[in-house]
């Protein structure tokens, strides 16, 4: 019998097609819905491997029920949503994809820093409701980017990615990292420093951390009050880094300019949530990785680390926990 595979969220027929010649292959046919609970707990407990997204939970629950799982492949850099300590208790393989998203991820991250910086989606929406009735010295007026401090919090792939970009613009570069990186340094002449220095210095507040038991709620009322009044906070990595409340009370309050965001707490983010009121606040539906072309390179990878595993070899980009 061939080993059976369960992908949980549907994918293009020609990303699948080499798992279809090898193995037996079942998709959740809803391209913008989550896999409801029960019947992912029910494929997982006959799978030989699970294409995974981030909004999928894949803990002891599911590991618990899943007597022949070998693999979960995740269409992700992050893997939050995975309890590695489970998946290596029950000997199962975690991938992710790393690297083929960086450039796309770091795209998507500057123009959002433009985009907020710059009022461009309140400019064109001011276009669009018929409000642009003369030119005016300030009209929609933003912050410059150009000659600005941009402070990185997550130096890792993305966070140089992004420090490439900035240094287009003329940009002093400050980074946070757990760990200090002297040679990206001296080949970006980005400088170290503290969180609180950061907050303190930048301009922009880029936050690409992952999210970890220390990274979470890291940025809070009284992190916004540190920053500059004129500041703008962007947030691609993950929601619960930040405090959504206090967030929406440091904007209305006028800690902080702005803030560009493409990632929740709770996602898909409801359309009534506060923050979406503030005409200050851009706000994505978590895209930062969603080129047609870094899309499909995510999910071959999964398939290739997917076929890897189930053929008895080394997947590509195995995670360690």
């Amino acid at each position: 019998m061939k080993p059976y595979i369960y992908i949980t969220r549907k994918l293009p027929d020609e990303v699948i097609a080499p798992l279809l010649e090898k193995y037996e292959v079942k998709m959740w046919e809803k391209e913008d819905v989550v896999v409801p609970r029960s019947v992912l707990l029910e494929e997982a407990s006959r799978a030989d491997a699970l294409l995974t997204m981030l909004s999928d939970q894949v803990n002891e629950e599911l590991f618990s029920v899943s007597t022949k799982l070998k693999i979960v492949a995740n269409l992700a850099v992050g893997f939050d949503n995975i309890d590695l300590a489970a998946a290596s208790a029950h000997g199962v393989a975690i991938c992710n994809t790393p690297d083929v998203l960086t450039d796309a991820t770091a795209d998507l991250t500057f123009g959002l820093l433009m985009a907020t910086a710059r009022r461009i989606v309140e400019a064109a929406e001011f276009v669009k409701e018929g409000n642009w009735k003369s030119w005016s010295p300030l009209l929609l007026a933003g912050n410059d980017i150009h000659h600005k401090t941009i402070g990185i919090v997550g130096m890792g792939s993305i966070g140089a990615a992004v420090a490439k970009r900035a240094f287009g613009f003329d940009m002093k570069v400050l980074y946070h990292n757990r760990s200090r990186k002297v040679e990206l340094e001296s080949q970006l002449g980005a400088a170290y420093c503290s969180f609180d220095e950061l907050v303190e210095q930048a301009d922009f507040i880029v936050c690409l951390t992952p999210l970890t038991p220390e990274t979470r709620n890291l940025f809070t009322r009284a992190v916004f009050k540190r920053m500059k009044d004129n500041a703008v906070f962007i947030n691609a990595s993950r929601g619960p880094v930040v405090n959504e409340e206090e967030l929406y009370d440091a904007l209305v309050a006028g800690d902080i300019a702005a803030a560009g965001l493409d990632v929740f707490d709770k996602e898909p983010i409801d359309k009534n949530h506060p923050l979406l009121s503030l005409s200050n606040v851009v706000a994505l539906p978590h895209i930062g990785s969603a080129s047609i072309d870094t899309r499909m390179n995510m999910m071959r990878l999964c398939v290739e680390n997917i076929d890897a595993v189930l053929s008895g070899k080394e997947p590509k980009t195995l995670v360690k926990k």
